[in-house]
């Protein structure tokens, strides 16, 4: 999604660290008072003695991971969606498609009346957005996509690649009065953006584009609030000067229903694609343009022109880089997505872990049952997922305010080696963080489900809704397999730089440095002899190191030898994909987001008594995701003997028991209140079968008959009755 800027920008990206340590000091002399008004006591019940347990208060870990300022509009967000009836969701109940698009759209329009964020604080303030599409994902993704879509997406994309000349746009989209959507993809393409083949033809005689779909194929499709809602689209179309002469991918704003009646434009069919697997508010839409002509300045003009008389400019010689910067809101959409994945698998772990600490079953007596988490499986399937949530949302926080520099370079037209590194580095890692982020919370969710049993199957428990919700995270803006391939491109660059012509790799936000040493870091061994050894988190560390520079130089000699046998360079990376860039797109992004963690939890403006908590949660988290690539560590001759694999899988268990006492309230630090996570069996008092059953009995017609109840109690044979009434 992409952000709207302005000069505030700079302001807040240059004082962030400043800002950080000046909150560190009003934290510490107003925290009572803060977590008095900002963090109401949690209601007492069967959670009640897991928090007891836990060495660490969770009101002090909210006031660590957040300032005051982003909690109080958190809660200012939830606490008005709570006491607007508009609002209101009953548990498990599933609306009919056309209710639950009309519910999201009103929902939306009355998130602009409550102005939580102005276009202007957004702009100016990116935390603060941040906020506030985490909040709205939390209560539903089909109403935070829906709005941001519009907002960020649709406007931000007029507000960065526009000019001076669509600021009519812009202000018709704060007031409401128009309705964004952004259609780059068709019915036949989708990664492959350079074959999209929607065309604008330029028409001298009348200073108009002429926009055409050739055939259905090259229908828009898959467009989010296209489908019901949506005034006007952004549409990717292959720009024709009159001449003839193609000159690639360029946006343009194209009305395609009339403000009044919401009926189609002339020349426009636009529909509904229908049902999907998850975030059914959000209306998914095709169109189709029959020579809509649209006036010259409709062209988002930022990357390139076409003057009155037909000429086309632009300030990108290289066709490539014109599409870059034409698709430069993709990037930043990756970027938001790592963060919509993670607080679904938030969600989801907050929910299994206060159902396991509530759901006693069985015992070392007959007359003893103990609490699911108890249980040394419980513990292994999850507590490593509150560990990834607690990673990676550090990692999407970041790495989010490092997108905002980069768009702040952009904004101030700076041309420096720093800032195209910068962007190259934020490309690889957004490749890469996506699919990490998402995948983690599709495993995460399942995992949580199927930890909760037969409740967790409950549609009203919600994990199954957080997980279809989150399966679009895993392919829109990039499938992501297709896009660990970037990652992967861009570290092979640097092996020719590093080897070849002997250039010292620095990278802005420090992520390839390591890659300088990659001679020394291959001669290192596992060295840890006990388990005690593993609970330092420089081991896990460490071995990624290792791995992803051991997992570069095979893959770059996969790669040289696919070249040799291979006719063209196509089928060469096509054939090292598998085993090769795809392992070392993940190994190198994991290790990216464990060295972060690693450097944030042991950083010394961490309190004393977070400090243990946390730095558990930074090594399982590096062990945990280390265990999945013990086979290569083997192979490449990191590890030898059963030592290593046995001492890394006992120190995933010791670290999940030592974190069992301290689960429940690292929860409570990031679950939001029961209304918006909306799942009987997690809510905070820990009332889980009151709560269960006081939902199921609040059904409709859950104690009545079925309609059909008469054809159960008729003796005639169903075909008999068919014909009688024939």
């Amino acid at each position: 999604m992409h952000v709207t800027l302005s000069p505030v920008h700079i302001l807040f990206a240059v004082s962030c660290a400043h800002r950080r340590a000046v909150m560190i000091s009003a934290k510490a002399c107003s925290a009572t008072t803060a977590m008095n008004d900002l963090l109401p006591d949690l209601p007492h019940g069967p959670l009640s003695e897991y928090r007891r347990k836990a060495s660490f208060n969770w009101k002090d870990l909210v006031m660590f991971l957040d300032d005051e300022e982003v909690i109080a509009l958190r809660n200012k967000i939830f606490s008005t969606f709570e006491n607007d009836p508009l609002f209101y969701r009953h548990p498990g109940v599933e609306l009919p498609l056309e209710k639950y698009r009309e519910l999201t759209f009103l929902r939306c329009k009355k998130i602009f009346e409550y102005d939580f964020l102005t276009f202007e604080e957004m702009a100016g303030n990116p935390q603060k957005m941040w906020v506030l599409i985490n909040c709205l994902g939390m209560y539903d993704w089909s109403l935070a996509a829906k709005y941001f879509l519009d907002t960020q997406v649709f406007a931000g994309a007029v507000a960065s690649s526009g000019s001076e000349r669509h600021e009519r746009i812009l202000n018709q989209t704060k007031k409401m009065e128009i309705y964004g959507s952004f259609a780059l993809t068709e019915l036949s393409h989708g990664s492959n953006t350079k074959a999209v083949r929607t065309t604008a033809t330029f028409d001298a005689s009348t200073k108009e584009f002429v926009i055409n779909s050739p055939d259905f194929e090259a229908a828009k499709f898959w467009v989010g609030n296209m489908g019901k809602t949506a005034t006007h689209a952004l549409v990717y179309a292959q720009l024709y000067t009159s001449d003839g002469r193609c000159h690639g991918l360029h946006a343009f704003i194209v009305q395609i229903r009339d403000l009044k009646t919401l009926l189609p434009m002339p020349g426009v069919m636009v529909g509904d694609i229908g049902r999907k697997l998850g975030q059914n508010g959000l209306d998914n839409g095709f169109a189709m343009f029959y020579n809509v002509r649209i006036p010259q300045e409709n062209l988002l003009n930022r990357t390139g022109d076409v003057t009155s008389s037909g000429s086309y400019s632009s300030v990108y010689k290289d066709p490539k880089q014109r599409l870059g910067a034409s698709l430069g809101s993709l990037s930043s959409g990756r970027v938001s997505i790592t963060g919509m994945a993670v607080v679904n698998l938030k969600l989801a772990v907050s929910i299994a872990i206060r159902f396991s600490a509530t759901r006693r079953q069985f015992g070392p007596t007959e007359d003893e049952e103990l609490p699911v988490l108890e249980y040394q499986l419980q513990q292994w399937r999850l507590i490593p997922y509150l560990a990834a949530a607690y990673a990676l949302d550090y990692f999407s926080k970041s790495f989010f305010m490092n997108l905002i520099e980069l768009q702040i370079g952009i904004l101030m037209k700076d041309k420096s080696p720093r800032q195209a590194e910068l962007g190259k580095e934020i490309h690889a890692l957004s490749c890469a963080s996506k699919p990490l982020a998402s995948w983690t919370a599709q495993q995460g969710a399942q995992e949580c489900r199927e930890a909760c049993g037969g409740h967790g199957f409950l549609a009203m428990n919600r994990l199954g809704d957080i997980r279809n919700d989150n399966d679009p995270n895993c392919t829109y803006e990039g499938d992501n397999n297709v896009l660990l391939q970037q990652t992967s491109n861009y570290l092979l660059g640097l092996v020719h730089s590093i080897h070849e012509e002997k250039i010292h790799c620095e990278s802005p936000l420090g992520s390839v440095e390591f890659l300088n040493d990659v001679n020394s870091i291959l001669s290192h061994k596992f060295t840890a002899l006990t388990v005690r050894d593993c609970l330092d988190c420089t081991v896990p560390l460490a071995a990624y190191k290792w791995l992803v520079c051991y997992l570069l130089r095979e893959t770059s000699h996969k790669l040289q030898r696919e070249r040799q046998k291979a006719t063209n360079d196509f089928d060469a990376r096509n054939n090292s994909q598998v085993y090769y860039c795809r392992t070392l797109a993940l190994a190198f992004i994991e290790h990216t987001v464990l060295q972060r963690y690693y450097d944030y939890t042991h950083d010394s403006s961490v309190p004393m008594s977070l400090q243990p908590v946390l730095r558990m949660l930074c090594t399982l988290y590096g062990l945990w995701s280390l265990s999945k690539h013990m086979a290569v560590l083997y192979q490449g001759g990191y590890c030898s003997g059963e030592l290593p694999g046995k001492i890394i899988q006992d120190a995933i268990l010791e670290l999940c028991t030592q974190l069992k006492d301290e689960a429940v309230s690292l929860v409570d630090a990031i679950a939001p209140p029961d209304f918006i996570l909306n799942s009987p069996i997690a809510k905070a008092d820990g009332e889980l079968y009151k709560n269960l059953w006081s939902a199921v009995l609040q059904g409709e017609k859950v104690l009545e008959r079925p309609s059909w109840w008469a054809e159960f109690c008729s003796n005639k044979p169903v075909i008999g009755r068919l014909r009688s009434q024939l």
